[in-house]
C-alpha cells in the first residue's frame, strides 16, 4: 500500500497524502468545504471524521480560524498530519487521533463557532454482506464507530448557541437526519441537493442546521451538478 502525493484539487498549491488503493479524498468532502459560510466571527472550526483532512486544508484558504479535526484510525490520523506539515499549517490546524465521541476530552464546552462533517454514509449490520472486509474502509463507511445521535451529542456539547452543524449525506437517509436534528434541537437552515446529471435523482445532500436555531427561514439553494466539476481520475475516491 504504497502513499501518493497529490494535488488538492484545484485549490492551488495545496497537496494531499493519501494512499494509492484507499482513504482517497471525496468529492463530498469537497462539497462539504465549499458549503461551509465563514464570517468573520468564526474563530473555531472542528471537523469530525476528517479523513486524510481535506476538509481542514480546504478550509484553511478561506478563513483564518484555528481548525481542529478528529480522525479516529491510525493510518488516516498519520496521512492528515503529513499533509498538515507539508502545506505548513501546523499552527492552524490540529488533528486528533481520537473518535468525535470523546471530542469533549479535547475542546471546551459551548466555545466552537462551526463544526463540520462527512460521515460515514452507511448504518452498520454486522451480518450484512456489504460490509467490506478491509476493517479501516469498513469503518470509513459504516456507522461502526459513531452514529448520526452520536454526532449530534458530539456537535451539541462543544458548539456555541446558535452556531452551525454542516454535513454531507446520502437522499436516502434524510428523513432519519432531520429527525434527528429534531430530536437534539438543531434547526435545519440550509439544504442543497447534489446530483449526476439533473436527469437522475439525487445522489448526496449538503445540510446547514443550527444548535438551538429558530424556527422558519429554510433555504433551499439551486441543485449542484457534480459533473461540472473536474474528474481529476485517480485522485477522487470512487465511492465516495
Amino acid at each position: 500500500m504504497a502513499i501518493v502525493l497529490n494535488d488538492l484539487y484545484d485549490y492551488d498549491g495545496l497537496k494531499i497524502f493519501q494512499y494509492d488503493d484507499k482513504f482517497k479524498f471525496s468529492l463530498d468532502s469537497i462539497l462539504l468545504a465549499e458549503f461551509v459560510e465563514l464570517k468573520n466571527n468564526v474563530k473555531v472550526i472542528v471537523d469530525f471524521c476528517s479523513g486524510n483532512a481535506p476538509v481542514p486544508l480546504i478550509l484553511s484558504t478561506k478563513t483564518n480560524a484555528s481548525i481542529f479535526g478528529f480522525e479516529l484510525q491510525n493510518n488516516i490520523y498519520n496521512l492528515a498530519k503529513k499533509s498538515i506539515s507539508l502545506n505548513h499549517l501546523d499552527k492552524q490546524i490540529t488533528i486528533i487521533n481520537d473518535n468525535l465521541t470523546n471530542s469533549s476530552k479535547y475542546i471546551k464546552p459551548f466555545s466552537v463557532d462551526a463544526v463540520t462533517c462527512n460521515p460515514p454514509y452507511f448504518k452498520y449490520n454486522k451480518n450484512s454482506s456489504l460490509i467490506n472486509e478491509d476493517q479501516e474502509k469498513a469503518i470509513a463507511r459504516h456507522e461502526i464507530a459513531m452514529n448520526l445521535d452520536e454526532l449530534l451529542v458530539a456537535a451539541k456539547y462543544i458548539l456555541k448557541d446558535k452556531a452551525p452543524l454542516y454535513i454531507v449525506h446520502r437522499c436516502d437517509r434524510l428523513d432519519e437526519i432531520i429527525d434527528c436534528f429534531t430530536k437534539y434541537n438543531f434547526k435545519v437552515k440550509k439544504v442543497q441537493f447534489v446530483y449526476a446529471g439533473f436527469e437522475k435523482e439525487a445522489i448526496m445532500v449538503l445540510i446547514k442546521a443550527t444548535k438551538n436555531g429558530k424556527t422558519g427561514s429554510l433555504k433551499v439553494l439551486p441543485p449542484l451538478d457534480i459533473l461540472s466539476y473536474k474528474s481529476y481520475k485517480g485522485i477522487f475516491e470512487k465511492d465516495g
